[in-house]
């Protein structure tokens, strides 16, 4: 074989494998597009939003829990669904087509405030860094993370010393979750 079609089915194989690992990785939720098709016996395609109370629509069966799951389990609890009586033998291929719902924000004195990805390994200093950095009244003593608490409504406050994560103090520069704030506060003259 041609070594440049071998090095394009090596490529196409790593993608492949690199979707597979994210399928079984990635929780998805609120505002993420999945697109759900339905191959056999019949093909019908469908993109659904997550909605506010993690619900997508799915043809035959209706309302499907997609929030907190990972794509392969939403492939198999739809394939599953339609199996118990809609369609005999279905396949069902379920993608994320657009992730809305792995964001951060920084507010307060950053050049660019706003509500920004969620990129893997996403620090409080990269976070700061995205948002353009401190105005000349940000404080760098002043930054807080507000972190959603999983189990019931409300925030964890948690203090950030950037001095020592500018220091190279890794446990001080807090990885970023999905929901995170990063509030940047004035600082006192």
């Amino acid at each position: 074989m041609n070594r440049k079609i071998i090095f394009v089915l090596l490529i196409q194989f790593l993608l492949a494998i690199t979707v597979m690992a994210n399928n079984e990785t990635y929780r998805v939720g609120s505002g993420d597009i999945l697109e759900v098709r339905i191959l056999k016996p019949e093909q019908i395609t469908d993109r659904s939003t997550v909605s506010p109370g993690g619900e997508i629509s799915v043809a035959y069966i209706g309302a499907v829990l997609a929030k907190g799951k990972t794509i392969t389990e939403i492939q198999h609890t739809i394939q599953y669904r339609l199996a118990s009586g809609y369609l005999k033998y279905p396949v069902v291929v379920v993608s994320l087509i657009e992730s809305n719902s792995q964001n951060f924000t920084v507010s307060g004195e950053v050049i660019r405030p706003g509500t920004y990805q969620l990129q893997e390994n996403t620090t409080v200093l990269k976070a700061i860094s995205i948002a353009g950095g401190f105005t000349r009244f940000g404080s760098k003593s002043r930054v807080k993370l507000l972190r959603p608490y999983t189990d019931k409504p409300g925030y964890q406050n948690i203090k950030i010393n950037l001095k020592k994560a500018m220091d190279g103090d890794a446990k001080a520069d807090i990885v970023l979750q999905p929901g995170d704030i990063v509030i940047v506060s004035e600082g006192f003259f």
